[in-house]
Formats: C-alpha cells, structure tokens, sequence
C-alpha cells in the first residue's frame, strides 16, 4: 500500500493497524543534535490519546511510546527515528457482525474495491488510531521547530455541530475535553454530547490551528507550494471533508480592496491569506480551518450491502467518538508542524540559510 509517507526532506512514515500489535512511525530527515527523549513525545500523546473523557471512545490504550532508533545519549543523531505505540486494548469481537458488511460512510467498501481484502478490526488501516503515530512525530517537529525559530503551533475547536464556539482566550484550550477557547460554553457542549450519545448518532466539528513564529520565505511556487502541501496533509486526516487557509471560503463575498492585506512599514495591516502568498510564508501567522464529519460508526441502523451485494441493516457496535472532531486538535497541530518542519529544511537545502 502506497502513500504512508508525508514529507520530502523531514519524511514521516506511518504503520500498523487498528487491532494490530503495534502502530508506530518512522522519521526520516530529523537534523541531528535535537535533544528528545520519551517524555517529549509522550505528552503530546497524551493530549490525543481515548478514553480522557465521557465524550470520547472509552478504549483504554495507554498510548506508551517506544523509541527505538535514531537517538542515542538523549539526542538525535541524524539517522531515522522509530516510534511504537502497542495497542493494548483492542476488542476485535465487536466487528465481527461488520466482515462481511460496508458501514455506510466508511472505507469498508473503498478498501475492499482497491485491494480485494480489508481488515474489519476497528477499520483495519483506515482507523484515526493510526493519527497517534502521527501526533508522536509531530512532536518530534513542533520540538525542532520551537527550538530553531520560537516557532509555536497551536489549536482549538471553532465548532461542535450547530454550536458555536466564540474565542475568548488560548489559555482555556487546555482546560476541557473539547479544546475549546471558552470555558462558559463548556456545560453546552457537554450536554448536546450526552444526549448525542444516548440517540446513538455523532456530530462533526470544525477545528482551527495556527501558526506563531514562521519565517518569511518558506514554500515553493506552483506544485510545492506550502499552502498546498498543509491542504494536502490536512486531507490526509480521517474525517476531514473541507480544509480553507486564511479566510478560506470567505473570500469569495470579499472585495479586492478587502481581501489583500495591505503593507506598512510597521508590517501587514490584515491576515486575509492566513501567512501563505503566492505560495511562500509571509511571516504573519499561518491559519488553517479544517472541517470534520460526524463519526461513520454509529449504532443507529443503516441500510448498506454484503459482499455478495445483497442489501442488508448495518449497526455499528463497540467504542467509537461520537465526535472525532474533539481529539482532533493535537493530530492537526502535529500535521501542520511536520509540514512547516519540512519546508524549513527545504528552505535550508535550495538557499543555504535560515532568513
């Protein structure tokens, strides 16, 4: 199977299966001399991992990373990093009725058309357990990055369904389930995914990430741009259905003279590209908008097919997000910083300096 791997020059290599033994990644390009130890990556894990809250799946994995290589004496030594997570808590029996059915929203069907085979286990390799890999090397880049330039990526959740979530301040992201920026509509929140839960449905959210610090001059022009390659690993999450940068979509209600940002000698008067122009990073902040579907496995019955194609009643049975959206936050901040950690090193290769 192809396209496991993000990046040129800081290359992320994700592996395993939901009710695998392991899941884990390979980072490739990681400069040397980075101090990392487990704990540097195992707090980021522990902002993703299930079972934090009642809104989310209740599987119990501890989410314990494992280094394996490309560290030695608590640096890194240029050579490729490897990262393991063993699933400790998988339950296969709950699928067991779904192996030879398509969940209605799903890559069953897709997965099975491209290979002729498919694990069914909690959604075999389609499964957003696969997104804890990707979070333990994002950490490994936000490090890097934080490290080189005092560049910071960071995240909240704009959105639960119908809700609205209005910005009140970054340092009441970290303090409830939800990443959310208000702590006032906290009890809302909570009780819409009560009662979500009792109907046996899911919701989709609508999740923002920023980043602090960039540079002026990372990306390249017309295929490589960094505003394409952020889309294109942002649609690499499971469930992301829409992705916009700066004011994204809303720029189609602005006039010229509103939607480009002004220059003074005190710097940009706006931010209606979101830190990306002509595909090359501006300095200001890059701002990122993601979209996400409700959770595709759910216990309200569906209609579907077998694989004789036969039609048949689907119910999804075992521990799902009703909202995949809440432990969305620390997978996108990780996606964004690989991304960033990737064009700073391209930047270095192609003009020999840092700006």
């Amino acid at each position: 199977m192809s396209g496991n791997s993000l990046g040129k020059l800081f290359c992320v290599t994700n592996f395993g299966e939901s009710h695998g033994p392991a899941i884990g990644a390979v980072v490739d390009g990681c400069p040397p001399g980075l101090p990392l130890t487990e704990s540097d990556i195992q707090a980021e894990l522990d902002r993703r991992r299930p079972g934090t809250s009642r809104h989310v799946t209740q599987r119990q994995e501890a989410d314990q990373v494992e280094i394996l290589s490309g560290v030695y004496q608590g640096v890194t030594t240029g050579t490729p990093i490897s990262l393991l997570i063993r699933n400790t808590d998988a339950r296969s029996k709950d699928y067991s009725a779904i192996a030879d059915t398509f969940r209605p929203g799903h890559a069953d069907y897709t997965y099975w058309r491209k290979f002729g085979e498919r694990d069914p286990r909690g959604g075999g390799r389609s499964s957003a357990r696969l997104t804890a890999p990707t979070v333990a090397a994002g950490a490994i880049a936000r490090k890097w990055l934080h490290q080189q330039f005092g560049l910071t990526v960071r995240g909240y959740m704009s959105q639960l369904g119908p809700i609205a979530i209005p910005f009140e301040s970054w340092d009441h992201v970290s303090l409830n389930p939800f990443y959310a920026p208000n702590a006032n509509i906290v009890p809302e929140l909570e009780a819409f995914m009560d009662q979500l839960r009792r109907d046996g449905d899911s919701i989709g959210a609508r999740i923002e990430v920023v980043a602090s610090g960039v540079p002026a001059g990372w990306g390249e022009p017309l295929y490589d741009r960094l505003d394409a390659d952020i889309a294109h690993a942002m649609m690499g999450l499971n469930a992301v259905k829409g992705v916009s940068i700066g004011a994204g979509f809303n720029c189609i209600i602005q006039r010229g003279s509103e939607h480009g940002d002004e220059i003074t000698p005190d710097g940009f008067v706006s931010n209606h590209a979101g830190g990306v122009l002509g595909g090359i990073s501006s300095g200001q902040d890059i701002t990122v908008s993601l979209a996400i579907k409700p959770t595709s496995s759910i216990r309200i019955e569906r209609r579907s097919i077998n694989r004789a194609g036969e039609p048949v009643n689907v119910q999804t049975l075992g521990r799902h997000d009703p909202c995949v959206g809440i432990r969305a936050t620390p997978i996108v901040e990780a996606l964004l910083a690989i991304v960033l950690m990737d064009h700073a090193l391209r930047h270095r290769a192609q003009n020999g300096i840092f700006r």
